[in-house]
């Protein structure tokens, strides 16, 4: 005698699936456990050497030799960050990177768009040659156009000054300027050809046309060329280095990734009292609190600006920098 199956709801293959894989309108547990899966992946790579560098810059010497002692110290050692702090003289060096960065930006930022907006908004002849010559230079390695610009640089009588960074961001050849050219160009020629057409009718020149239409729709290009050119010229170090601070480190200018570049002979020099060390040796808890201290200012700005960048990226229609 067979027994009656209690009424419930069918589970066949079709539910399973939706629930598995979602629909048209609802995701599925098993897509949104891949999504976040995978998002939790690719944040850990981006993570794990900033949380490392963070713990062991907390870290005093005990704590680094014991193999029991990975992620959390024993006790939070401050140490290092004032030894770091001192021997990179830290408040002068940031203000100097500060404005070794912050000036050729602001540079990059005003002739990037003014070139970007004559090849958008402008025909004249040679333009398609012209932009591939742009694009071709672009792509060749700075290492190649290094010694040149040395030399042209000392011909000049502008090496070891911050005027090797200027010239070059005043001419439209700045640190990566062929990209935020690109980025620029390629934002103009979104702007619709009748509003132009409308700011002329109504008396605007060229000039004016583009400090009152075409600067004020072009702020998401300008956040993000902003935020990538300052990055650069923050990050860089062998080019400013042999073009601003001097090769032989004989200028009056230096930057937080110069100082920490030179950091084991700049701590050397300053004496440091790291357990009775010998006087050129130094752990590495006082390393990852330098490297700490030289990503810190631009850790905060991006924090700062997190939510404005991305939004940029996403209406400038960048990927993949």
């Amino acid at each position: 005698m067979k027994t009656a199956r209690a009424p419930g709801r069918k589970i066949d293959r079709y539910t399973v699936r939706k629930w598995f894989f979602g629909s048209k309108d609802t995701q599925g547990v098993g897509k949104v456990a891949a999504i976040y899966g995978l998002l939790i992946c690719i944040g850990f790579v981006y993570l794990y050497p900033l949380l490392y560098m963070i713990a062991k810059s907390l870290m005093q010497r005990a704590d680094l030799l014991d193999s029991s002692v990975n992620w959390i110290p024993s006790t939070l050692y401050i140490k290092n960050y004032i030894d770091a702090f001192t021997s990179m003289d830290f408040v002068r060096t940031l203000w100097q990177s500060v404005v070794i960065a912050g000036l050729p930006t602001l540079l990059n930022m005003v002739m990037c768009a003014i070139i970007g907006y004559g090849f958008a908004r402008y025909e004249f002849p040679l333009k398609k040659v012209m932009l591939g010559i742009l694009i071709f230079s672009f792509i060749i390695p700075p290492q190649i156009t290094m010694m040149p610009n040395y030399l042209l640089y000392n011909d000049l009588k502008i090496l070891d000054s911050i005027k090797a960074f200027l010239l070059p961001s005043l001419l439209g050849q700045g640190i990566k300027a062929q990209l935020y050219i690109l980025i620029f160009f390629q934002f103009f020629r979104q702007i619709p050809q009748a509003l132009i057409e409308a700011a002329k009718i109504d008396g605007c020149g060229h000039f004016k046309t583009f400090v009152k239409i075409a600067v004020p729709s072009a702020a998401p290009a300008i956040l993000v060329v902003f935020l990538f050119s300052l990055v650069w010229y923050w990050n860089e170090s062998y080019l400013t280095q042999l073009y601003v601070c001097g090769v032989m480190g004989e200028s009056y200018w230096n930057t937080l990734m110069v100082a920490l570049k030179g950091f084991n002979d700049s701590y050397s020099q300053a004496g440091g009292s790291v357990t009775g060390e010998a006087m050129g040796s130094l752990n590495e808890g006082i390393k990852m609190a330098a490297t700490m201290l030289s990503i810190l200012p631009v850790l905060l700005l991006y924090f700062v600006l997190q939510k404005q960048f991305v939004e940029s990226v996403d209406r400038t229609g960048i990927t993949g920098e």
